[in-house]
């Protein structure tokens, strides 16, 4: 069974800092392709990080220079650094995992940015 949990969300004030963790298991997870994904309320799921089994990244252009998406595939973990948080920062992060056959999602944590 497939699972993926995230963890590490909360309020922090604007500019503060958080690091979110994806935990999965159930999978091969060295092989497969991570993302993290973030919805604000009314809007649509968007693509936050992603990080490839080869471990190339990729960054949205809201969160470049800001965040930062590793992984360790000794603990089938993947991790999203938020640096300078800002409020359009808020909304449920989710984790992603993929390849060319599945693709499975967490249950999301939320992140709420505010003074």
């Amino acid at each position: 069974q497939v699972q993926l949990v995230e963890s590490g969300g909360g309020l922090v004030q604007p500019g503060g800092s958080l690091r979110l963790s994806c935990a999965a298991s159930g999978t091969i997870f060295r092989i497969y392709n991570m993302g993290w994904y973030r919805q604000a309320p009314g809007n649509e799921r968007e693509l936050v990080a992603f990080i490839t089994s080869g471990g190339t990244t990729n960054y949205a252009d809201a969160v470049k220079g800001r965040f930062a998406i590793s992984r360790d595939n000794a603990k089938n973990t993947v991790y999203l650094q938020m640096n300078n948080l800002k409020p359009e920062d808020t909304a449920v992060y989710y984790c992603n995992q993929w390849n060319t056959r599945n693709s499975y999602w967490g249950q999301g944590t939320q992140v709420t940015v505010s003074s």
